[in-house]
């Protein structure tokens, strides 16, 4: 009896290994963010050591740099399903980052090269398997899935807020190099904290690769089985079609670090109060509304949910769209009044990062919880890998449209991603119920078991 009580409190919450994985997750992304804030500002400055490039040149870096982070991942959930596992793909990934972040302290262009390819291809070992291992710590069809990506999310932001405060003000302020190794720094605490407690919070999940692991999962799948059944196929097709939808989002928001940065640095007035609030601060406005928000939006898909009304992953994810969209929309706004008085009012872009916000929350924690229900079991973090293509494509298109600000004008630009995401999310909501009848049911998700005093308004709920 004692032990079926600890089982259904269980259940009613996340597994504790949810919380290693968001407090590894927070540190990685506290230096990773902390050191993208600062990529763009350091290339263009011409003082303390930074390059002076031209905004072209930096956001074209930016682009690739940012590109091939988000390529690597297919090559490392491939050894990782293959050949060590997930759980040390982690830490493989987790060390070569802290390395290249080190590395990049060091005042010299070839140092500079150096610790980003460390980068590169340590995040391709991290990135795919740590977002798998979330997956994995549930059964399919469990309910709390798309909330435990969610809070998994908030981690990911609550660490960007970290870095661009604290490596972003050490940059800005100090000197370029002293923001590089502090990212660093903040790698090397969420590499602790993983070698400390994965044993006993993890248990099993993600020690051993997924070909050898014995067939005790509720996915169905045989590790042994050679080629894909037709469903198998249609749900990997799915997740491509998705992708490409996700790449116009990305191109769109990833921006932030790139051309709304140089354009907040330049042309937006930060003073407050005689202060001058440093750039790299504004890109915390989007963690900070995702710790805000994400809460709210874990409960509004938990309470559809429960009554039979949760949005399919499409529409969610075209409204996504449609909100990075109207984000936009605001920076059209900034860049009208920066042209005709010199400097646009902050609040412009602040609002823009609010909608921002809205978008990502309903696209990229739903994104990573689809991978992972979606894709078979025996590829799924090649899978997650595929994912982060479509991210590596975004990234290095970003980088190349920010660029013909130059040319055109921010306003141009700004006004063709409104156009190009809009569209984008008005075709993925029509397109959505062919994409739903494609994942064969492997998206269904069933409410958590209520408690006794809420059984029955909670067997209608799920009877409906």
């Amino acid at each position: 009896m004692q032990g079926t009580v600890a089982a259904g409190a269980a259940r009613k919450g996340h597994p504790p290994g949810l919380y290693l994985l968001f407090f590894t997750e927070m540190w990685e992304r506290m230096s990773y963010y902390g050191m993208r804030g600062l990529l763009v500002l350091f290339l263009t400055s011409k003082v303390n050591g930074g390059f002076g490039w031209t905004d072209d040149q930096a956001l074209s870096l930016y682009g690739t740099y940012t590109g091939l982070v988000y390529l690597t991942p297919i090559l490392g959930g491939f050894i990782a399903d293959r050949f060590i596992g997930q759980r040390k793909a982690v830490v493989l990934g987790g060390t070569l980052m802290m390395i290249g972040h080190l590395v990049l302290a060091l005042p010299s262009a070839a140092m500079f090269y150096t610790g980003l390819g460390f980068l590169i291809v340590g995040n391709g070992f991290f990135k795919p398997n740590i977002s798998s291992m979330v997956g994995g710590l549930y059964e399919q069809g469990d309910g709390r899935k798309d909330s435990a990506f969610t809070i998994f999310y908030m981690g990911i932001n609550l660490g960007a807020m970290l870095g661009n405060f604290i490596c972003g003000t050490l940059g800005e302020r100090y000197g370029w190099h002293w923001g590089f190794g502090s990212a660093g720094v903040g790698m090397l605490l969420g590499l602790i904290a993983f070698l400390a407690l994965q044993q006993r919070l993890l248990g099993k999940v993600g020690l051993a690769p997924v070909k050898v692991a014995p067939a005790v999962n509720a996915q169905q799948e045989r590790p042994a089985q050679k080629g894909f059944t037709r469903e198998e196929i249609d749900r990997i097709v799915v997740i491509f079609i998705i992708a490409m939808f996700v790449v116009a989002f990305w191109t769109g928001f990833e921006q932030a670090g790139g051309l709304m940065n140089l354009y907040t640095n330049a042309k937006v007035d930060k003073t407050v109060f005689g202060w001058e609030i440093p750039t790299t601060w504004f890109q915390s406005f989007n963690s900070i509304f995702i710790v805000a928000l994400a809460p709210v939006f874990a409960g509004l898909w938990g309470w559809l949910t429960i009554r039979g009304k949760d949005p399919s992953i499409p529409v969610k994810m075209g409204l996504g769209l449609l909100f990075l969209a109207t984000g936009f929309v605001f920076m059209l706004g900034a860049s009208a009044q920066s042209a005709a008085a010199g400097k646009a009012s902050m609040w412009w872009v602040i609002m823009a990062y609010l909608f921002h916000t809205c978008g990502e929350l309903c696209l990229s924690p739903v994104g990573l919880s689809m991978v992972s229900k979606v894709a078979p079991s025996r590829v799924v973090s090649a899978m997650m890998g595929v994912w982060f293509l479509a991210n590596a494509a975004a990234n290095k298109l970003s980088g190349v449209i920010g660029g013909y600000s130059s040319k055109l004008g921010e306003f141009d630009v700004f006004l063709y991603i409104v156009i190009g995401t809009g569209v984008s999310g008005l075709i993925l909501l029509g397109v959505a119920p062919i994409l739903k009848r494609m994942m064969h049911g492997t998206d269904v998700v069933h409410p958590v078991a209520p408690t006794n005093s809420s059984a029955q308004g909670g067997s209608s709920a799920a009877a409906a």
